[in-house]
């Protein structure tokens, strides 16, 4: 077995394990007062299939560089992308997950998508990918809040705290790849 087949193999079962836990709690649904948790079909296919696909991407780009520094970036960078989207179709990010400001995440993921094919994985363009992926997370708050005037359950002060929590991630994921870059640059002097 070849060894991204072993790994894949791994993140599968790593996967399946994880989703013993809802599935246990969604079969006792009652064990604790107000701890029942209530998943359907579609909630366990959903999250099976957004583990292992950032399970996938995760391994895809750090098969690109054995640099620590890059492979660090791009388990942040994924880890990253992956919160963002399980909270905001949990429970959204701008009022509830039915508010359609919360929609405006996508151009996250589509800047972030389009910029790492144009960088094709190198590490100073993956920085700069996420730099400008940090900088449209800044701005989705703001446009609805300039656009919509959404009612924020959460408040707005939450609201954009959880934003720059985001921001600083994609920031900080930008950075290794900076790094990696930088010592990628030395290496072929």
């Amino acid at each position: 077995m070849s060894t991204i087949s072993k790994r894949l193999s791994a993140w599968a079962a790593t996967i399946a394990a994880l989703l013993l836990i809802p599935l246990v709690l969604t079969i006792r649904s009652g064990g604790v007062e107000g701890a029942s948790l209530h998943w359907s079909v579609f909630d366990f296919i959903f999250a099976g299939t957004l583990l292992f696909g950032s399970g996938l991407t995760y391994e895809l780009i750090r098969r690109q560089s054995s640099s620590a520094s890059y492979r660090i970036g791009a388990g942040i960078a994924v880890v990253t992308g992956l919160l963002l989207i399980w909270i905001n179709g949990a429970v959204g990010i701008i009022g509830s997950e039915d508010n359609p400001a919360n929609l405006l995440y996508g151009a996250v993921f589509v800047v972030g998508f389009f910029d790492t094919i144009v960088s094709r994985l190198e590490p100073w363009g993956m920085s700069r990918t996420l730099i400008a992926t940090a900088v449209v997370q800044a701005l989705v708050p703001v446009t609805a809040f300039l656009i919509w005037k959404p009612d924020f359950s959460a408040g707005v002060v939450q609201m954009f705290v959880l934003n720059a929590f985001f921001v600083l991630l994609w920031v900080i994921a930008a950075l290794f790849f900076r790094h990696a870059a930088a010592n990628e640059k030395l290496a072929s002097f």
